[in-house]
């Protein structure tokens, strides 16, 4: 049987009004017994009549540290998928920008108990973030863009398998000739960045190619962190630069030409994502595609699932490589 109010108030010792009345942010309880009841509510597997009528469903959004609201932005795609499938089944969404303050003063349960959310779609987060620490133990239908969490039925994730974005990547550099190949990689807080790290030294082991720790690095999804390691790169020798992310591959590709380095004659350089700017750079840059579209629709499905209490764990998208002109082969002097 559904949780009621009277539930929560049997458990508390309280009145069913004092109940609705910390579950509606009324003003004059205090703050503490507001917070009790939330807490139990949540505990009870309570939800909001407003989220219970089919006529008044809501999901939410919440993005962090990536841009979404122009084509040519990452998270852009991603969103109109998923609003697009929701919209098919009569789903309100909104889209929720959040940062670290926020996530240390509104707990997520109790934040879409008073919403009246059904589910959310994570895009951005890192696995220190407060919101994912306490993930595993949610009762909230959530999905989280690159970010797994283990022995909660409520949470699952969405991806593009890195495995196979770094086994094309390697294998058609191998292909070339090239046998020394960095990797700098997205920041070490993103659970996709360690992905693509463990990904790329099990390509490289299978290929034969050399592993050195000093040709692993991580820095953040922009251009600025090819400037601090490029010219190591290029000194140890490296013919061929890994980039966690096609922006990374652009600032490389600019690094390489102030160093007096031509891509791909002297230097070969894979991105990530296949943004719209990969095509279009000054250098077409040889990338791997990440259907964002695709990953949004797939996100709104496996959401839609968990709130119909059907408990998916994990669902990966297959990449696709893109040869385009920022790789070639190895030169003999080189390799």
């Amino acid at each position: 049987m559904a949780v009621t109010i009277k539930d929560i108030a049997d458990k508390l010792g309280v009145s069913i009004s004092t109940v609705s009345k910390g579950l509606h942010g009324a003003p004059d309880i205090s703050e503490s017994l507001r917070t009790t009841i939330l807490d139990t509510a949540i505990e009870m597997g309570y939800k909001t009549k407003s989220m219970r009528r089919e006529n008044n469903k809501k999901l939410a959004i919440f993005i962090e540290y990536i841009e979404y609201e122009n084509p040519t932005d990452f998270g852009y795609e991603l969103v109109l998928g998923f609003k697009q499938m929701a919209g098919h089944d009569k789903w309100d969404v909104k889209v929720i920008p959040i940062t670290a303050d926020f996530q240390m003063q509104e707990k997520y349960d109790a934040f879409m108990l008073k919403n009246g959310f059904s589910g959310g779609f994570f895009m951005g987060f890192h696995s220190n973030d407060e919101w994912i620490k306490r993930m595993s133990t949610t009762t909230i239908p959530t999905v989280l863009l690159d970010l797994y969490i283990r022995r909660n039925p409520n949470v699952a994730l969405i991806g593009t398998d890195n495995d196979e974005s770094f086994e094309y990547s390697i294998e058609h550099l191998s292909e070339l000739g090239h046998k020394k190949i960095a990797l700098l990689n997205g920041p070490e807080g993103s659970m996709a960045a360690v992905s693509r790290n463990a990904a790329y030294e099990k390509y490289m082991t299978k290929y034969g190619l050399e592993l050195n720790p000093s040709l692993q690095q991580y820095g953040m999804y922009d251009e600025e962190c090819a400037k601090q390691y490029v010219s190591d790169f290029i000194d140890a020798g490296v013919t061929a630069i890994l980039c966690g992310s096609d922006h990374i591959a652009v600032g490389v590709i600019k690094e390489c030409f102030k160093l007096g380095y031509k891509v791909p004659e002297d230097v070969s350089v894979i991105g990530f994502d296949d943004l719209p700017m990969a095509a279009k750079n000054r250098i077409p840059i040889t990338t791997i595609r990440q259907d964002r579209g695709e990953l949004g629709k797939s996100a709104y499905v496996i959401l839609s699932s968990l709130v119909r209490n059907v408990a998916i764990s994990k669902s990966l998208m297959h990449p696709k490589f893109i040869k385009r002109s920022s790789t070639g082969p190895c030169k003999d002097r080189q390799c």
